[in-house]
């Protein structure tokens, strides 16, 4: 499924709808035509766990083609906000998790020309978190190097407490896409949590795709653009520190929940790694792209 979190018009709720086609299919108006009860909210589906997935997406292949009165819109006609709008709590971010983006950090930024040992790990608040078309903020009387970063993020579906790899892929619930915007004007002893976790820094969306539908998370492309100009193209497989390595390791002292979002890392072409080096100004549009899962496209504006 391609799960969306939308609302019908400026008035109205956000709910929980699954794009079909040109659709967006309301899930709880299509459960209660068929009295099946499914939430109206993203982070409440997914607590239901696998049996939700299965049995929702059995339910749009039998309606597909009629659905129910009042239970579709066009896809044109709704807002997509961030799959999770407010998660419940921080992002974890990987740094430094392709090879080539190690290098090029090493030669603008601190950080080492070394390949980390384990994962680099850093959070984004949930107040980070914004969705398609939303405006990602310029705050001139902070930052002047505001950067971009695209990332392949992963939804986790199931609680996990020190789980090894092996059992890892079996706690996801889904992909999505992550923009990880980075003032790095802002990085404070060589702690990034202030360079990445202030207000509007993590777009997501535009949807969630479950894990049923990606046949092999560690074989996507992945990319950027800054107003229609390529800046990074590149490929999951060449990610350091694979998905279950990332859940094995975190969840070894931090326990995942469900709904916890890990942004997997990013490729190189991030502005402060080109020469010369180029930021983010107001005005700039942003669109990160994963592959089978869609494009994240957000403007850049001035407070």
């Amino acid at each position: 499924m391609r799960l969306v979190t939308y609302r019908a018009n400026v008035s109205t709720a956000a709910r929980l709808g699954a794009i079909v086609d040109d659709l967006v299919v309301d899930l709880q108006r299509l459960g209660a035509h068929a009295g099946q009860a499914i939430p109206d909210d993203i982070l409440a589906f997914i607590d239901l766990g696998p049996h939700a997935v299965a049995t929702t997406t059995a339910l749009l292949a039998k309606h597909k083609g009629g659905w129910p009165l009042d239970t579709s819109l066009p896809l044109a006609n709704v807002r997509l906000l961030a799959p999770i709008p407010r998660p419940r709590k921080n992002l974890f971010g990987i740094g430094l998790n392709y090879v080539e983006h190690v290098a090029e950090s090493s030669r603008t930024l601190d950080t080492s020309s070394d390949l980390p040992k384990q994962p680099v790990i850093f959070s984004k608040p949930p107040t980070t978190v914004i969705g398609p078309g939303d405006a990602i903020e310029h705050n001139g009387a902070i930052t002047q190097q505001l950067d971009w970063e695209v990332e392949l993020a992963v939804v986790m579906g199931r609680r996990a407490r020190r789980v090894g790899e092996a059992q890892a892929m079996e706690h996801v619930f889904g992909y999505t896409v992550v923009n990880d915007i980075s003032a790095r004007d802002n990085r404070r002893a060589g702690q990034w949590i202030y360079s990445k976790g202030q207000d509007t820094y993590a777009p997501m969306g535009p949807v969630i795709v479950t894990a049923d539908e990606i046949a092999d998370p560690h074989d996507l492309n992945l990319g950027l653009k800054v107003n229609g100009v390529e800046k990074q193209n590149s490929n999951t497989r060449h990610l350091l520190f694979k998905i279950p390595a990332l859940i094995a390791d975190i969840s070894a002292g931090i326990t995942l929940e469900p709904g916890d979002v890990i942004a997997t890392g990013t490729p190189s072409g991030v502005g402060a790694g080109r020469t010369p080096q180029e930021w983010l100004w107001p005005g700039d549009v942003v669109e990160a792209w994963v592959e089978h899962i869609g494009t994240l496209r957000n403007p850049v504006v001035a407070v």
